[in-house]
């Protein structure tokens, strides 16, 4: 399996499909192949993808309106949120690019990521079928829009805490409840958040996410990952 397989948790059965996500059309323009590039996909993979998460926000947010669906949504499908998710799993290190493009900085252009992307996606969809695409979105969001539950009109610790990390290695930080006190009707969690072995932060909440989603925000407080 490619290392950018393993990262993704998907084995395409095609690998043309796979090289065709990742092939910037600015290769494409260079090699005089200009109908192998990842434009197409990227149209395919924007609309799978716009599907899959407004799916998800209707069902975990039953009495939000279509304005608040709306912008829940932007937070996970706008461009600089699908860079961000393609920096997390390294998808610039695998995207094929012309000498120009390359010279110009363009593996890290939020664009190429995006649209790398997006690609992707529409290369599972096409490759096993609207579910095996769902599973690998959820699972790459399963952050951000977990965050979005506890934190719907802020910014997403947890999410941003993962991208950090991941953008070092590729493990993603994990979450403990390390206890609970109060009575019922005030009930009050710790949880501990660790990356390779490392406790990184505590944080308590009314809730279990709370909690989480506090840890996770002392976590990028204290940074103690560069330490």
């Amino acid at each position: 399996m490619q290392p950018l397989e393993s990262r993704i948790q998907y084995k395409f059965r095609n690998s043309l499909l796979l090289a065709e996500a990742l092939t910037h059309p600015s290769l494409a323009y260079e090699s005089q192949r200009p109908h192998f590039d990842n434009q197409r996909l990227e149209f395919l993979g924007d609309s799978v993808l716009q599907l899959v998460v407004t799916e998800a926000l209707f069902r975990l947010f039953p009495d939000a309106t279509e304005g608040q669906l709306t912008k829940l949504r932007s937070r996970v499908v706008s461009r600089r949120a699908l860079a961000r998710f393609a920096m997390m799993i390294h998808l610039g290190d695998y995207v094929l690019l012309g000498k120009g493009e390359e010279a110009t900085g363009g593996r890290r252009r939020l664009s190429t990521l995006a649209d790398a992307f997006e690609s992707l996606i529409g290369a599972v969809y096409l490759d096993a079928g609207q579910e095996a695409a769902k599973v690998m979105i959820l699972r790459l969001f399963e952050a951000e829009i977990d965050g979005m539950v506890t934190s719907p009109d802020e910014r997403n610790p947890k999410g941003e805490l993962q991208e950090c990390l991941q953008a070092i290695h590729a493990i993603a930080p994990v979450y403990r409840i390390l206890g609970e006190s109060g009575p019922d009707h005030r009930r009050v969690f710790q949880a501990e958040v660790t990356w390779l072995d490392k406790v990184l932060a505590t944080g308590k909440g009314k809730s279990k996410k709370e909690a989480e989603a506090r840890a996770a925000a002392e976590a990028l407080r204290m940074r103690s990952w560069e330490a």
